[in-house]
């Protein structure tokens, strides 16, 4: 079946986060890789969010794409987020670049492979990758269902620069209190837990101005994943990304009726950490900070990276210069991913997908069909190697 079928298939169906629930998309893929001989088994929990891992020999590589994608409004599309239309350069629909388009090259990539009695990768499947990955991949790893190996995450990705590495995620919730009072009398009277969050703000902007110290090696592939991603994006500024903490103040909560002084104000907080900070030394400087306010949760990952010299990444650079010519060269992002729970397992783990990646998120997301029929052709080069080498595992 062509990719672009495949991924019109899996667009038209609904499996967006919230909810999260997957159980029709992962028949659908379960359904198609039997049909190449391929066994798998389905992995979930009884709000319909499954994953799905292949069974068998397997020849060292793990090949993983995510089938939950954000919500989509019908507001403003050119066609409905759903249709999984296809013209004659692109399929179109919520999920088509994030990551549907990615997962289609890898069954198309499997299925070319089984035509020529190749042998193929281990596959996972997953659902939650975009609210965090609790029902997902952590589960996959919970339950030892993966065991630590070289990983391909199909993710979107510059087509000549696979991603080897990620920003760290600090996510916080931070309560404020104040002291209630008449609103006329503010502020004479009363301590206002929303302008504690407001001026707490204020002083997180300064974290934006540090800059930290990295290894010359590490300092020149940041270097280059800047140019690449400002080129990508096309956004003044975004050099300074990688090199600096970055925030969003995503929901605030507050007060209690608008003629009185509040007593409670809730912040959820997100920061991407960059490599040679230190995230305990950034939260204790984000709490001293939180005048009248108490961190009440958080979670946090470091800055992430495998190794640029690791077979891994030449053999899939090789694959894609095969493929695309020019010059090929891995590149790190801010973004997170599944990628950071892997390589706390122990997994190396490289992204590398087809994709629109200005359209990711967006209104009339689309992936270019060329883009998937080349990732197609990138993953068999890198099942290629992986099936013949002797370093298989």
């Amino acid at each position: 079946m062509h990719v672009s079928r495949i991924c019109s298939d899996l667009v038209k169906i609904r499996s967006e986060n919230p909810p999260g629930r997957t159980v029709e998309v992962i028949e659908y893929i379960r359904t198609f890789l039997e049909s190449l001989g391929m066994r798998s088994s389905v992995i979930g929990n009884t709000d319909g969010m499954e994953n799905l891992v292949t069974a068998g020999p397997a020849s060292g590589l793990l090949m993983c794409g995510h089938v939950d994608v954000v919500p989509a409004l019908d507001s403003g599309w050119t066609d409905p987020p759903f249709s999984g239309r296809i013209d004659d350069r692109y399929v179109h629909g919520r999920g088509a670049t994030d990551m549907k388009g990615g997962c289609a090259a890898i069954l198309a990539a499997c299925e070319t492979r089984t035509n020529r009695n190749g042998l193929l990768p281990r596959l996972a499947f997953v659902c939650d990758e975009e609210t965090g990955g609790v029902h997902g991949i952590q589960t996959l790893l919970a339950r030892k269902a993966l065991s630590p190996m070289d990983c391909l995450i199909a993710e979107p990705s510059p087509v000549r620069n696979p991603s080897i590495g990620q920003k760290g995620l600090c996510r916080m919730e931070i309560r404020f209190s104040g002291k209630p009072a008449h609103g006329s009398l503010y502020p004479a009277v009363g301590v206002s837990a929303i302008m504690e969050a407001v001026e707490f703000l204020e002083g997180v902007k300064g974290l934006h101005d540090r800059e930290f110290a990295v290894d010359a090696s590490l300092q020149e592939i940041i270097s280059r994943s800047s140019g690449v991603l400002e080129r990508e994006f096309h956004v003044d500024g975004v050099r300074d990304v990688l090199k600096k903490v970055t925030f969003n103040p995503g929901v605030i909560t507050g007060g209690e009726k608008s003629n009185v002084v509040a007593q409670s104000c809730t912040l959820e907080l997100e920061l991407r950490v960059p490599w040679g900070c230190n995230i305990a030394d950034l939260v204790a400087g984000i709490s001293s900070c939180a005048r009248n306010g108490e961190i009440v949760s958080q979670e946090t990952f470091r800055p992430s990276i495998t190794d640029p010299a690791s077979r891994l990444v030449r053999v899939t650079c090789d694959a894609v210069r095969e493929v695309y010519g020019g010059e090929v060269f891995p590149i790190v992002q801010w973004a997170a991913s599944d990628a950071r729970h892997l390589r706390l397992c122990g997994f190396n783990v490289l992204e590398y997908g087809p994709g629109e990646i200005s359209t990711l998120h967006a209104v009339n997301e689309r992936v270019t069909i060329e883009s998937m029929e080349k990732a197609s052709l990138v993953y068999q080069g890198v099942m290629d190697q992986y099936a013949s080498s002797p370093e298989n595992t």
